[in-house]
């Protein structure tokens, strides 16, 4: 990482910084090696030129993703891209292959969910953003392709995530290779139940962490040889077994033994504990407590982990004696014995304690005394037993501690394992270390050595994987690297553990002799590695020794070191356990062979630890390792902080920057061919314009600089460290010259442009004066000529004054005095007309006033008529529906009353003909009798003219005076006879007349009652309709709701009529309806005996043959049936002929209304075998066509039935009355039973079928209907799915060859490009039209095509929205300009396919659509966040391009639809805040080279995207697809036409059968 020498004046870079650890400004002066800097925060910084590093000006402003992309590869590179990207909430970043993760300190779900895996599922590494999910799909696939072990190691100091970063990579490996464990759990959850037991008893408080791992913790997932998980299994490594004796301040001990202090008061009673103060090995810290945390729920947490984990009372009894027996037997002392160096138990509480110890531990005080202050030596000849000095037995003691608190954590790892569950077969595992990282602090010991170690071990694994890497990413490219050094760190390694003169070896030779101190310890260092560069020896100590570690120098204080580095293994102690009496404990102590019983041995902590780092090593040898470095970005725990010095201290710690020197040591600087062209190709514009190879024309640049050592691989510019930089400065020098020129035709310009306006501005000036002094002699020109107009007209108006004044005087009288007459006259008329006025108001009122009167009389009246009819109807209505019974009765008398008013008319018409009949009988003989009169009176007449006559002759001839009177008084009296006889009949007549009258007045009453009676009759039988409605629709509410009960219940009990249902229901008989159970059968056997009758008439010959039973025929036609419906039938203009046919006879055999059938479930059969080929989308189509027809049929006629059932009974009471014999003859004729829908004529449209009241298999029939549409429906989403996918895979990022006109020159290669490019998108295009023309073709209904591409729209707008806000090379601006002219093919496949069947999937593809249109604005870092949201929602782009001409003239015309437009142009921004951050953070321009936006506007983002997740808004910016069925069964049926299936020919093969004759046209 040595700096570059090429840093000259106006060079922006990067010095150090005591706060900031780095700090970037610009070099103004260099003098000599000195460099004088102005830093950004306004300090000048003077320092030496060896010790600045330049700075990338044209970074990212997001950083990169991966650092070895950066120009400049050092450490204040490094820390800006990391402190760019956690700004960004960007928390992962690669180098190379090591993942980098700063901990957020903060919950991120979206980064983790479902579907962010999904993304990430076999996706190449470094394609996606960096994850830690990549980490572990790769590691999963390197096990699965080379079937080689990996692992995955995580390191990071406390704090830094270690933990949830392992708990993520097994969700990951749980989700590639899931197989759910025991109960249910899989074996993420439970490796993830274990970590509170193990949390509870190896983690402790530290000086940077409440919960501090003393542990190293190797997760084994298993896998089988397919790849699923088999197995797992939890290795731990060097448990920090000194902590539970020694403790610094202000650290504490293991959780355990806290939360034991804290449990309940019986708990702590049981085993006699008190405050942690009061126990030796708790006190020798200060803290206690830990802030926010309440051991009590804690202690309480653990129980109920350990109950998860399978641990049972009586164990987690005996773990808890085990805990608070330590706790006793810290607080056992000694003091001296009697004899020399002999001890004896200090005071009676420590004997308390020593009694308390054995009572938990179930074994004899006096044998445990004796262990802790007994030695037992044997000899060849004797036995001998000595006795202890208080400090050899206080380490006993401790020695004993230790022992057992490590056997019980032994213990519970094993627990945990057995609880997992492991696989001894499985050949292929990852592991997952989760282990301590590097410590340094104020004053470190014998646990910050160990650590220590631990990681120089681990690193050296690191550099040499890393090297490993730099030598494969080398052969890859086939160039020349065998002189590159390794950075090594074995020296280290054998200072520490060398034999026999390793610091580890010296300790473990000082601790084996009882006279050694750490001061004569601390000597034996300073002499043996007083010349090793690695060892030195502090100035003011005697006592201290520094460690030159790879993270940098560490001190150590040896004080402590032989103290806790002893771990006696004594023989007394491990006799003293075996035989206690508790089985837990015994068993923690399992009897030792006979020859190592008998004596103690010593055993180092060192060596121990040593011993299972070198297993550790070898295990992690054995596998392919993947790393990944946790990184704290702040001590204060919370997010959004970054601090420089504390992360650039963990990097280094980390081994990241170990890492860089292993890159700077051979080709830090690696571009692609492309890149280096596009960003050094001015250093050579002849080599651009001609027409050369891209790995020739970048040898030619780097020829032309002079550069020496570098290399050129197959698809990359290697550079050695500085080179870059050298680079640069020639680009800049290049970009300065370039500009000087530019400026010196730009002053040029405007010099020019300025003399230009100059002169024009005289020449105007010019203009202009002449122009004033013209205007002036003008003007006093205008002045005389004015002067003399004056005058002439000033005498013009005088005269005119006079001459008008006396005109207007005169005018003035005249006009006084017409005004006075017109007055009078008017006054006269107004008075007139005001009377007349007057008069006319009040008659009008008058008038009104009565007419008003009698108006509101007569409504009154009617109103109080009309409330007496109404509520005695509403009184008669009520009581009819209150009951059944009284319904039952109101019909009843509703239909005696018809009967009753029926013979009355009958009689009323006997009667008024019988009247009519007499009538004309009457009227007949006074016709005779009038003739007969008129006869005699005739004759009468003639006879008194006969003798009027012979008398005047008579008169004439006899003498006048003789015979004069007696004639006249005989003449006289017949006349008078004759009269008074003629009046007598004209009197007969006229009565005979009036009788006629009366008889015809009497008929035309007659009539008029008949009429009357007649119009009683129709309202009677309009109310006896409706009550029959109202009791109809009484009886279908009670009939769905008990259906819907029966169904349930018979779901509940029954097996699916597809499964072992379906053999024991085809062995029922169909139940044939009767008069009992509420059908009449005798029209139906009507319809049989015709069509008998017919068949007869036909056959003759089959008379002869027996008769065979009605349920075999319709078995026989069932047959038939399904072998119809089994072939493609076609369709029959529009209608399918299969849905049809079914229909029609599944309702003419009455398969609804009965309680058991298998038609239906072989008809279901006969669909799934049809569609078990899931990739014949021709076949799909049909059926889904069938299927909707079909379900819309069904929808439209069956009924839930329930209560007709259940009520036998009331039916037939029903039935007696007339009411019930007409419905009954409804029921039972022909026409009702689907004849005439079936004959042609009878039925034309959906609101024409009759209503069936539905049983069980009917309605389970729909119900599974309705769910093969739905499997159907998906199956041909999914299969368009599964066929664009590897296509918009290649849409959402313009391959690398349209850009190959930068290097070759050549622009119609860039139009061939671009035309291949947009062959992708294309191809989609034809698979969309494909798919519809197989739709239209099958006469699948519009609204389903509609749901489907408004899905598959969806998909697609999903599926490149998560692509580009995931893959960083995705979102640049050339990139946007390929999707959006991609998007302007599927805008125009939706204009040409119409709205009928595209609907509205144009606008399911909003989110891309403004993702694009983000990516294509120009002058990014120019607009603020509205005008950037303004920019993404344009009107044009919110509506279809069929719909765009048609509202803009509706603009036009209609001014009010601007407020319209203004609604929809703010309110349909569909992208959330987190959404344009994202997309926002990783633009890059790769045309133009232009920034993304400002930071000001980044900054608003943060401020919103925080108000988002204060207000519980989700952060997730990634989409999902919504793989669910988006239509119902009403949807269905409201948004399709109507079905017209009289006319649907029937198929050949049941053409001819007699058994289907229904089917046929009435025609036929």
């Amino acid at each position: 990482m040595a700096a570059p020498v090429n840093i000259i004046v106006g060079s922006h870079v990067w010095v150090e910084d005591s706060v900031l650890a780095w700090i970037d400004g610009e070099v103004f002066k260099i003098n000599g090696e000195e460099v004088h800097v102005q830093a950004t925060n306004g300090k000048t910084i003077v320092t030496d030129i060896s010790k600045v590093f330049p700075k990338d000006t044209e970074a990212p402003p997001g950083g990169v993703d991966d650092m070895t992309k950066l120009s400049y590869l050092h450490e204040p590179g490094v820390l800006h891209n990391l402190a760019t990207r956690y700004e960004l909430n960007e928390i992962y970043t690669y180098t190379g292959n090591i993942l980098i993760a700063i901990n957020p300190f903060q919950r991120l779900p979206h980064l983790y969910d479902t579907h962010m895996m999904e993304q990430y599922k076999g996706a190449q590494f470094g394609e996606l953003s960096p994850h830690v999910f990549a980490v572990a799909d790769v590691a999963y696939r390197a096990m699965i392709n080379e079937g080689k072990s990996n692992s995955i190691l995580v390191s990071g100091e406390s704090g830094a995530g270690k933990t949830e970063t392992t708990k993520m990579l097994m969700r990951y490996l749980a989700y590639l290779g899931g197989r759910s464990g025991v109960e249910g759990r899989t074996v993420e959850q439970q490796v993830l139940e274990s970590n509170p037991v193990l949390e509870a008893f190896g983690n402790a408080k530290t000086v940077r962490n409440n919960n501090s791992s003393r542990f190293g913790k190797f997760v084994e997932i298993q896998f089988d040889k397919n790849g699923r998980i088999s197995g797992a299994a939890v290795r731990t490594y060097l448990l920090e077994r000194s902590r539970v004796c020694q403790v610094s301040n202000p650290e504490r001990n293991y959780h355990c033994f806290y939360l034991l202090c804290a449990a309940p008061p019986e708990v702590r009673e049981k085993y006699k504990l008190d405050h942690p103060k009061t126990f030796h090995y708790l006190n020798q810290s200060d803290c206690y407590k830990l802030d926010g945390v309440d051991d009590t729920e804690e202690y309480l947490a653990t129980r109920r982990a350990m109950d998860v984990v399978g641990i049972s009372e009586e164990e987690q009894e005996g773990i808890f004696r085990v805990v608070a027996a330590i706790l006793h037997l810290g607080n056992i002392e000694f003091a001296k014995g009697e004899e020399v160096d002999s001890s004896v138990l200090k005071d009676e509480k420590s004997r308390f304690h020593l009694n308390m110890t054995a009572e938990l531990l179930r074994c004899d005080a006096k044998s445990l005394e004796d262990a802790l202050i007994k030695r037992v030596m044997v000899t060849p000849e004797e036995v001998i037993t000595r006795t202890l000095d208080p400090g050899s037995a206080a380490g006993s003691r401790d020695a004993l501690a230790k022992t057992v608190y490590s056997r019980l954590f032994d213990w519970l790892v094993d627990k945990i394992n057995s609880s997992i569950g492991q696989d001894p077969n499985s050949k292929s595992l990852i592991g997952v270390l989760d282990i301590y990282g590097f410590e340094s602090f104020k004053f470190n010991s014998f646990e910050q050595f160990c650590i220590n170690f631990t990681n120089e071990k681990l690193q050296q694994h690191f550099n040499q994987h890393v090297f490993k890497m730099e030598q494969e990413e080398y052969t890859k490219e086939e160039i020349n690297w065998s002189y590159i050094e390794f950075v090594d760190n074995q020296d280290v390694l054998d200072l520490i553990e060398k034999k026999p003169g390793g610091i580890i070896a010296l300790l473990d030779e000082a601790c084996m002799f009882p006279k050694s101190t750490h001061e004569t310890f601390a000597q034996k260092l300073y002499q043996t590695f007083k010349n090793n560069k690695r060892f030195i020896k502090p100035k003011l100590s005697r006592t201290s020794f520094t460690i030159s570690h790879y993270a940098g120098e560490v001190t150590y204080l040896a004080e402590l070191f032989l103290d806790k580095n002893k771990d006696y293994v004594v023989a007394e102690h491990q006799v003293l356990l075996t035989a206690s009496k508790c089985p837990f404990v015994a068993g923690l102590f399992p009897p030792l062979p006979e020859e190592s019983s008998k004596s103690s041995k010593f055993s180092s902590i060192g060596s121990r630890f040593k011993l299972q780092l070198q297993s550790l090593m070898e295990t992690l040898n054995s596998t392919e390792p993947h790393y990944i470095r946790c990184v704290k970005p702040n001590n204060v725990l919370k997010p959004a902080i970054f601090e420089n010095a504390n992360t650039i201290q963990q990097l280094r710690c980390g081994g990241v920057l170990e890492a860089i020197r292993i890159s700077c040591a051979g080709y830090p600087t690696r571009r692609t061919f492309y890149e280096f062209l596009h960003r050094f190709g001015v250093l050579a514009p002849e080599v651009l314009e001609g027409n050369y190879d891209e790995k020739v024309a970048c040898q030619k640049i780097l020829d032309k600089m002079g550069l020496k050592g570098y290399q050129i691989g197959k698809t990359k510019v290697f550079l050695r460290a500085g080179q870059m930089a050298e680079l640069d400065a020639r680009r800049a020098e290049v970009l300065g010259n370039a500009a000087r020129t530019i400026q010196r035709q730009i002053r040029t310009y405007i010099a020019r442009k300025e003399f230009i306006e100059m002169r024009k501005a005289a020449i105007v000036l010019q203009s202009h004066w002449r122009g004033i002094l013209a205007c002036q002699l003008y003007a006093q020109l205008r002045r005389e000529a004015a002067a003399m107009k004056i005058q002439k007209n000033f005498r013009k108006y005088t005269a005119r004054k006079s001459y008008v004044t006396v005109q207007l005087s005169a005018i003035t009288l005249q006009t006084g005095l017409r005004a006075m007459v017109a007055r009078n006259e008017f006054r006269l008329r107004k008075q007139t007309k005001a009377a007349i006025i007057i008069e006319a108001y009040l008659r009008r009122h008058l008038a009104y006033s009565y007419y008003k009167s009698l108006k509101k009389a007569a409504l009154v009246s009617q109103c109080g008529w009309r409330q007496r009819v109404a509520r005695r109807e509403l009184r008669k209505l009520k009581m009819a529906a209150r009951e059944t019974g009284a319904l039952k009765e109101a019909k009843d008398k509703l239909e005696k009353r018809v009967e009753e008013l029926t013979w009355r008319l009958q009689f009323e018409k006997q009667l008024r003909t019988n009247l009519e009949e007499e009538k004309a009988q009457e009227i007949v003989k006074l016709q005779d009798a009038l003739h007969a009169m008129q006869l005699q009176v005739e004759e009468a007449n003639s006879r008194v003219l006969k003798e009027r006559e012979a008398a005047r002759k008579a008169i004439e001839e006899a003498p006048p005076v003789i015979k004069e009177t007696p004639v006249m008084i005989q003449d006289t009296e017949k006349i008078e006879s004759l009269t008074a006889e003629v009046a007598s009949l004209k009197a007969l007549l006229l009565s005979e007349r009036q009788a006629a009258e009366e008889g015809r007045k009497a008929s035309a009453d007659a009539e008029i009652r008949n009429v009357e009676l007649v119009k009683k009759l129709e309202d009677a039988e309009r109310k006896v309709d409706h009550l029959q409605e109202s009791v109809q629709r009484l009886e279908e509410k009670l009939s769905n709701s008990e259906s819907e009960n029966q169904v349930l219940r018979q779901q509940a009990l029954t097996i699916s009529p597809t499964g072992k249902s379906l053999s024991a229901r085809s062995k029922t008989m169909i139940i044939q309806r009767t008069p009992e159970n509420g059908n009449i059968q005798n029209g139906e056997m009507k319809v049989v005996s015709d069509m008998t009758v017919a068949s007869h008439a036909r056959e003759p010959e089959s008379e002869e043959k027996p008769q065979k039973s009605l349920n075999e025929k319709q078995q026989e036609n069932q047959d038939l049936l399904i072998k119809c419906v089994s072939q493609n039938l076609g369709f029959s203009g529009s209608k399918p002929v299969a849905a049809c046919v079914i229909y029609k006879c599944l309702l003419h055999w009455r398969s609804f209304e009965v309680e058991r059938t298998t038609v239906f479930d072989r008809i279901i059969q006969t669909i799934a075998s049809a569609i078990e080929v899931q990739d014949n989308n021709d076949v799909l189509a049909y059926w889904l066509s069938n299927t909707s027809t079909l379900l819309l049929l069904l929808q439209h006629t069956l009924k839930a039935s329930g209560a007709a059932s259940l009520t036998p009974q009331r039916r037939r009471t029903t039935s007696a009355s007339l009411f019930g014999r007409m419905s009954q003859g409804l029921r039972s004729s022909p026409q009702s039973a689907g004849l005439s829908f079936l004959n042609g004529r009878g039925l034309s449209r959906l609101d024409d079928l009759r209503q069936v009241e539905a049983k069980y298999p009917a309605l389970l029939f729909k119900q599974q209907l309705t769910a093969f549409l739905e499997k159907i429906y998906g199956m041909m989403r999914d299969n368009l799915k599964k066929e664009i996918s590897p296509l918009l895979g290649l849409c959402i990022q313009a391959p690398r060859t349209s850009r190959a006109s930068l290097v070759k020159g050549r622009s119609q290669a860039n139009a061939v490009a671009q035309q291949a490019l947009i062959a992708h998108w294309q191809s989609i295009v034809k698979s969309l039209n494909s798919y519809l023309k197989i739709m239209k073709a099958n006469y699948v209904p519009p609204f389903l095509v509609r749901k489907v591409f408004t899905q598959i729209f969806s998909f697609i707008n999903v599926q490149l929205f998560n692509s580009l806000l995931l893959r960083r090379e995705c979102c640049s601006f050339s990139n946007g300009e390929y999707v959006k002219a991609g998007l302007a093919e599927l805008e125009q496949w939706c204009y040409e396919s119409s709205e009928e069947y595209a609907g509205s999937a144009w606008d399911e593809l909003k989110h891309i659509r403004q993702a694009v249109g983000f990516l294509v604005i120009h002058q990014k870092p120019k607009k603020t966040l509205n005008e950037i949201t303004k920019e993404l929602c344009p009107v044009s782009a919110l509506t279809p391009l069929s719909y765009t001409k048609s509202l803009l003239d509706l603009y036009f015309s209609h001014f009010y639809l601007l407020y319209y437009f203004y609604i929809i142009y703010f309110l349909t921004q569909v992208l959330s805040i987190q959404q344009l951050y994202r997309i926002s953070t990783m633009y890059w321009d790769d045309k133009y080279g232009t920034h993304s936006v400002s930071s000001e506007v980044i900054s608003s983002m943060r401020v919103l995207m925080t108000e988002d997740s204060n207000n519980a808004v989700s952060s997730s910016f990634l989409l999902d697809d919504d793989s669910s069925i988006p239509f119902t069964v009403d949807d269905i049926s409201k948004s399709l036409q109507q079905v017209d299936i009289a006319e649907v020919e029937p198929p050949a093969l049941i053409r001819e059968n007699s058994g289907f004759g229904f089917l046929l046209p009435r025609s036929e």
